[in-house]
């Protein structure tokens, strides 16, 4: 993993993944996930992406109110950008490495085999 900071020098292939990232929006803050600190960690493999997320999930003031509710959306976010899209495997963990969304593509189908 590597540890998220915004001034840090990123390898080319994290790039894209980091745009796509500043568009997805923290429904506490109102900024996007990265400007906000809800980004903690990456490690972006050819086929899999990993996203650690500055939180803990087992932590009972996470379980409950806005702030369970705003990290479901990011997770739904973060799939929906990255799943199949650009990544067959897509992981998401809290600060502990508890995965907290998971999407493997078993099949092996890319998106685009899926239009057709």
């Amino acid at each position: 993993m590597k540890v998220y900071t915004p001034n840090r020098e990123w390898p080319e292939h994290y790039r894209p993944v980091l745009e796509e990232l500043s568009k997805i929006t923290d429904p506490v803050t109102g900024g996007d996930i990265l400007d906000s600190g809800v980004i903690a960690g990456l490690e972006v493999d050819d086929d899999t992406l990993k996203v650690w997320l500055n939180f803990e999930s087992h932590a009972e003031y996470n379980i409950t109110g806005e702030s369970a509710i705003a990290y479901s959306k990011i997770i739904g976010d973060i799939m929906e950008r990255f799943a199949l899209v650009r990544f067959q495997n897509v992981y998401v963990y809290d600060l502990k490495n508890n995965p907290v969304g998971v999407f493997e593509n078993r099949k092996g189908y890319r998106a685009e085999d899926l239009s057709r």
